[in-house]
């Protein structure tokens, strides 16, 4: 038995099969438990480390569907719809995720049923372990104490005293009265769980039908079988989108050890893509670090960002090499994979005209935008992301500088163009915050080694003591 502080008093928290059938129950005071059971056993709740171990159950079943939802306190919704094919059925699936569970000592109740409420009450009220038939889980249901429509205490036990103990008493009344007297949430669980309205889960990972499982006979564990599984796994998955013509954006493998513990790895690709042999080479490197512990016992693969993919017809003189566009791509995603998406980018140009907002990140090969950067205003190749500051030597008030010295080193100018005026972007600012010293005059100077580069001056002359910086190098 667990206890657990409630508004200053203590009250059952959880309660075993011995201690219910001793007339205890989960919210009694435990001062009257113990009156009633003096010599027994309990223990302090622990709510935040049971939350915990139940995501941690719900991330280690995701071996058996990509679609998991948390049911606080003490239940996962699994969405096994499309996947159980990979276990030669339901039953098959049912006997190994409860043969697992047992196995580690982990108790559980399960049921498969066509409504995610007939599920719950059907592993909550009916066997410790139940498939209803396609269709047919109205009359299951209706041999339940309507506690199993995950109902309120409060409404359950007012339900019970007015005689309504069992589920099929509830489908025999109208739905307008029972409504009125017990509100919405009687019939709507009750609709939920005949699948006559339907539920949101919240999935711990977006519900995808695009997912394989590999289960092997005995545990692997040399990096060359985790790349070959790889493989195997990526053609199974590659088969099933090319023939619906799909395409996905990025695959993720699950390597599933046998102490319940998973390790991961995604591989993006910069277009949709099933090119089984390609997304196998781009995971390798990433299998390196994977620890196998006493052995990976399943690998499963999902496809997310999956889309139509349009094949194209090569012509005669690209045969026996990859069009360019391909060339590209395969290096981009070489590349994201291993540096990381923010590393690999394409600048686009912004509609600003304060020089470091004139860029904006966009994906390698997105399609570009229709604007340009202007031409009658040249940009240094190399843009710093923060002005470095610099003393400059220059005649007032808007002579370009004659010297400079940037990083301990002194640069003599022998050209200069400038000034280009830029001011601050004032509806971006507070009034109070625009000013003549929020004015910025470019100046692109040549030194004597013939090196180019942009300076400004921040600020004007007779409104503030001007500061020198250099923004940005033409190569």
């Amino acid at each position: 038995m667990l206890i657990e502080t409630v508004a200053g008093v203590r009250r059952l928290y959880a309660v075993d099969e011995a201690a219910a059938g001793l007339g205890l129950f989960v919210g009694q005071k435990a001062a009257d438990a113990l009156a009633l059971v003096p010599e027994l056993f309990s223990d302090e709740a622990d709510p935040a480390g049971d939350a915990a171990a139940l995501e941690a159950l719900c991330d280690w079943t995701v071996r058996f569907s990509p679609a998991v939802a948390v049911c606080a306190p003490d239940s996962l919704f699994l969405d096994i719809e499309g996947v159980s094919h990979l276990w030669s059925g339901e039953d098959a699936l049912l006997d190994d995720l409860v043969m697992r569970l047992d196995r580690d000592g982990v108790p559980v109740r399960a049921a498969i049923a066509d409504t995610a409420g007939a599920a719950w009450a059907l592993s909550h009220y009916g066997p410790a372990r139940g498939i209803a038939p396609p269709g047919a889980h109205g009359p299951l249901l209706d041999r339940l104490p309507v506690a199993a429509l995950r109902l309120e205490a409060g409404d359950a036990a007012q339900l019970a005293r007015l005689g309504l103990i069992r589920v099929g008493r509830l489908t025999d009344q109208p739905r307008a009265a029972l409504a009125r007297r017990f509100g919405r949430a009687l019939t709507l669980r009750l609709d939920q769980a005949l699948g006559m309205a339907g539920e949101a889960l919240s999935f711990r990972r977006p519900p995808t039908p695009w997912v394989h499982r590999l289960a092997f006979a005995e545990p692997i564990s040399v990096i060359d079988d985790l790349c070959r599984v790889a493989r195997d796994v990526a053609e199974a998955l590659c088969a099933r989108l090319e023939a619906k013509g799909l395409g996905a954006r990025r695959f993720t493998f699950g390597y599933h050890r046998l102490d319940g513990q998973a390790a991961y790895r995604t591989v993006g690709l910069s277009r949709s893509g099933r090119e089984a042999s390609r997304i196998a080479r781009l995971v390798a490197p990433k299998l390196e670090d994977i620890d196998p512990g006493f052995g990976i016992e399943a690998v499963t693969l999902f496809a997310e960002g999956v889309q139509a993919l349009t094949e194209a017809q090569d012509g005669l003189e690209s045969a026996g090499r990859l069009p360019a566009e391909a060339s590209l791509a395969a290096l981009v995603d070489r590349l994201t994979n291993r540096l990381g998406d923010d590393h690999v980018w394409r600048a686009e140009p912004y509609a600003s005209h304060v020089p470091e907002r004139t860029v904006s990140r966009k994906p390698a090969l997105e399609g570009g935008a229709a604007g340009e950067w202007d031409p009658d205003r040249p940009r240094p190749l190399r843009l710093f992301a923060r002005p470095e500051p610099i003393t400059a030597l220059a005649e007032i008030p808007d002579n370009p500088p004659r010297q400079f010295n940037w990083r301990g080193r002194l640069h003599r100018v022998v050209r200069a163009e400038g000034p280009e005026r830029i001011g601050e972007e004032w509806w971006r600012r507070p009034i109070e915050a625009v000013g003549p010293t929020r004015v910025r005059d470019y100046y692109r100077v040549e030194d004597d080694t013939g090196a180019r580069y942009w300076l400004f001056r921040a600020g004007l002359y007779g409104a503030g003591e001007p500061r020198w910086f250099l923004h940005g190098l033409f190569g």
